[in-house]
Formats: structure tokens, C-alpha cells, sequence
């Protein structure tokens, strides 16, 4: 069984990446990647003819060693571990990564590495919820306010906030640098102020701006981020994959 492995533009592989997204049918966390030049791909070939593709790369200064997706037509997948195997080889890939909504990468990932590391949860929308909370307003924030917005620790300063008592007490938004039509939301309550239900309240309000704007909210969070984990879920939120990784065995 002859396999080529051939470097390819983005552009060169998009009609198979729009296949690829296409049978995902999730938010692909890292859809961005291709545009913002931190992969490489390779055609794969059998015979001559080519039946997928797969990227290798990594994020600013870091090695350009990590395999990010691979993808092949489903009636060539009985020859996945061997076009695997030969993109590692030609891209010198010593790493995967994969969201585990992924099959094919995911088993390419279990039967290529020695240890599983389970980083982050990804989360679709699976509940509409109706939360209250009693003197707390969803709103716009204003241009005048970001400077002295409370101090955010892990998220940028959102779009959007929620005011309580005349003071903003969390802060969120959507990003859309993933696959359509999904947006991403983010968030952070004041540190004094956690614990009240201000982040559920405001993630049930960031999905229904998302949903009005025709976009399909999703999120993720830190595997030992429990407290952000059960905000999301409380605003109808649901687990739907694991972010795992792992060095490839030798």
C-alpha cells in the first residue's frame, strides 16, 4: 500500500476540512489555528489518491510538534493507523491533541500514547434555565466603565455585566473564532461577590444574547475548576467532551 504525505496549504485542505466539520457537528475549540498560522498540514495519500488530511503545529514559540486533527474519508479509515503513523513520521509530531467528540483522533490518541491528560471540559447548551436574582440587572457595559471595572484575575473585562446594588458584579461575553455557527462564552465574578449565583444568572443571560444573534453558545472550563464547572451547569449547560493529550510513544 503505497502513502504519500505532502505539505498543503490551508486552502489546499479546506474542502476536506469542510467535511471534517461538517461530521463533527461541535464547536472545534481550535478552528482558528489554520487561519492564524500556528498549523501545518499534509495531504494523505493512498495510491496516489488523496483521502485526507491531518495538522501539526503548536501556539506561538511553542514546538510545532502537536497533531491537531486528522481526517479521513470514512471509506478509507481501515488504513488510519497506517497513514497515522506515517503523518507522525513525516511532520516529526510528538504529541496529540484532542477534543474526544473527535472519534477518529481520539483513537488515534488512545492508541498512540502511554499516558491520557485530561485538561479542560467542553460544555454545549442542553437546558433553557430561568434563573432570578433580586436586584441584579443584565446590561451593556458602558465605554466609561471598563477602566475601573473590579479587578478580573483570569478573563478579559466582557461585553457585558451584571449590576447588582449599583455595582458591577461580574462580567462576561462571547468570542467567535471557532467553527460556525458556535460562539464561546466567557466570564468572571467579582472574588468577594462568588458564590451567590451571579455567574449562573450571567452565563444564562450570555446564551440567550447568542442565541439572538443566531449563534449556538458552548464553553469550557479547567478539569479542577469545580466551581466553574457546576456555575455552568446550573445555567443549563452540559459536558459533552474531554480535552485530552498526550506524548507519543516511541
Amino acid at each position: 500500500m503505497q502513502i504519500d504525505i505532502e505539505p498543503a496549504s490551508h486552502r489546499e485542505v479546506q474542502p476536506l476540512r469542510d467535511r471534517y466539520r461538517e461530521e463533527m457537528n461541535c464547536q472545534i475549540v481550535h478552528d482558528s489555528w489554520h487561519q492564524r498560522g500556528f498549523l501545518q498540514s499534509y495531504r494523505l495519500s493512498l495510491a496516489g489518491r488523496v483521502v485526507g488530511y491531518g495538522s501539526v503545529g503548536g501556539v506561538g514559540d511553542e514546538p510545532k510538534d502537536l497533531v491537531k486533527e486528522f481526517f479521513l474519508e470514512p471509506d478509507d479509515r481501515g488504513a488510519s493507523q497506517a497513514l497515522f503513523r506515517a503523518l507522525v513520521a513525516a511532520s516529526g509530531a510528538k504529541r496529540i491533541e484532542s477534543q474526544t467528540n473527535d472519534r477518529l483522533l481520539t483513537l488515534m490518541l488512545l492508541d498512540s500514547v502511554e499516558t491520557v491528560e485530561r485538561d479542560r471540559i467542553l460544555f454545549e447548551d442542553a437546558v433553557t434555565t430561568s434563573h432570578v436574582l433580586a436586584d441584579a440587572r443584565f446590561r451593556p457595559i458602558g465605554p466609561e466603565e471598563r477602566d475601573s471595572v473590579f479587578t478580573h484575575e483570569v478573563e478579559p473585562v466582557g461585553d457585558w455585566v451584571i449590576e447588582q446594588e449599583g455595582e458591577i458584579a461580574a462580567t462576561g461575553g462571547l468570542t467567535f473564532h471557532y467553527n460556525p455557527p458556535y460562539s464561546d462564552i466567557y466570564m468572571e465574578v467579582a472574588a468577594p461577590l462568588r458564590g451567590r449565583g451571579l455567574g449562573t444568572f450571567l452565563v444564562q443571560e450570555l446564551k440567550r444574547v447568542s442565541h439572538e444573534m443566531g449563534k449556538t453558545p458552548a464553553a469550557r472550563c479547567s478539569a479542577s475548576n469545580v466551581a466553574s464547572r457546576r456555575t455552568l451547569q446550573r445555567a443549563g449547560m452540559a459536558p459533552c467532551a474531554w480535552i485530552i493529550g498526550g506524548s507519543i510513544a516511541r
